[in-house]
């Protein structure tokens, strides 16, 4: 996981209100990095598993339900950034979209 230091992190401002929208931003620039990254995991995991089932034409049931549960899974990555408002909406259908259509 990321983290940010916040020792190191050297604010110009004299008044506290700026240090503190600097700190909010620091914060949420790192939670909306784990989403972020979070979501992309789960899509390479979902692309890999596409790639094996189409190496390995044997148990096609296996591995389309293999598959399946991937897409779930980043369908739930996906639906969770947008519910805390890291990715937008339009851009969260499209990622499914794209990645429902390689299901194919």
């Amino acid at each position: 996981m990321y983290s940010v230091d916040y020792n190191n992190f050297h604010n110009m401002s004299q008044i506290s209100s700026n240090t503190k929208n600097n700190n909010i931003i620091l914060r949420n620039h790192s939670r909306n990095k784990r989403y972020k990254l979070a979501i992309k995991k789960a899509i390479k995991k979902y692309l890999l598993s596409l790639n094996s089932d189409k190496l390995q034409s044997s148990d096609l049931s296996n591995n389309l339900k293999n598959s399946l549960d991937n897409l779930s899974l980043v369908y739930k990555r996906i639906d969770k950034a947008v519910k805390r408002k890291v990715l937008h909406k339009n851009n969260a259908a499209r990622k499914k979209r794209r990645l429902a259509r390689m299901l194919k």
